[in-house]
């Protein structure tokens, strides 16, 4: 198992990603924190883990990561119950409003950025010290296709994780001679509760059906389907696993082929 007996904080818990990353790391054996802003929903979240993984011990703890204060409170917990953290995988984020920039709420840019780059640092920061002190450890960071295939109305989001992307790469710099590495997978469409209701929302607003929207999306990715929440969750399972213990610093994009980098 890739992550045995590893101890692994992920934030962002919910319907989607958040909640496939954790089924997929418990599956391979790791010890979870888990972090979202509401209490129930994380207790709904550990009952889906232990209902697959009835071995994995996992500790609750609501947090915005928007809080410095709540971040630290989230290490600190994670420290008092399971001794160290060797895993941190940064998965909350803030879509901020999807709209034209030359019509721009430039305040909701600010709640982005408030949570997908300083959020992102503030739960990162109060990791390191541990992680350091332990002799080394693996940061992921998720990301979106968006920052490299601008799309129309995302600029706020995509901005706030361009910016992500440059602090990912210049803690994989920094944090390398202590052995943490810092990675960051770049997500395209990802088939599961959000984009089905994203698809939903469209087929109801335009009148096309589901599957004729699904389909003109399906078109541009060469593995020829919307890659599942799940399958896109196992490639930040390997990014943070030592399967990838030479791996820091890395854009991995995890889009069935819809963006190829030269």
């Amino acid at each position: 198992m890739l992550l045995k007996d590893k101890v692994v904080i992920i934030s962002g818990i919910g319907p989607g990603l958040g909640i496939e990353l954790a089924l997929r790391a418990a599956e391979q054996g790791a010890n979870l924190v888990i972090a979202a802003r509401t209490a129930e929903k994380l207790e709904a979240a550990k009952q889906q883990i232990l209902d697959s993984n009835p071995k994995t011990e996992i500790l609750i703890v609501p947090t915005d990561i928007a809080d410095k204060k709540q971040c630290q409170q989230l290490a600190t917990k994670a420290i008092e119950h399971f001794g160290r953290i060797d895993c941190l995988i940064n998965s909350a984020y803030n879509p901020g409003q999807f709209e034209p920039i030359e019509s721009a709420d430039l305040d909701s840019w600010r709640s982005a950025m408030e949570v997908n780059l300083f959020g992102t640092m503030n739960i990162t920061l109060e990791v390191i010290p541990f992680m350091k002190s332990a002799g080394g450890g693996s940061i992921v960071n998720i990301n979106t296709m968006v920052t490299r295939k601008p799309m129309p109305t995302q600029a706020g989001y995509a901005a706030s994780k361009a910016a992500l992307t440059s602090a990912t790469q210049h803690l994989a710099v920094e944090l390398g001679p202590y052995n943490i590495r810092v990675n960051g997978a770049y997500m395209g469409w990802m088939w599961g509760p959000p984009v089905e209701n994203y698809f939903k929302y469209q087929s109801s607003k335009t009148g096309e059906p589901l599957e004729e929207l699904k389909a003109q999306v399906e078109k541009n990715i060469p593995l020829g389907r919307i890659p599942t929440d799940a399958d896109c969750a196992k490639a930040v399972i390997f990014l943070a696993s030592d399967y990838a213990n030479a791996v820091s610093g890395a854009c991995l994009d995890v889009n069935g082929g819809e963006f190829l980098p030269h």
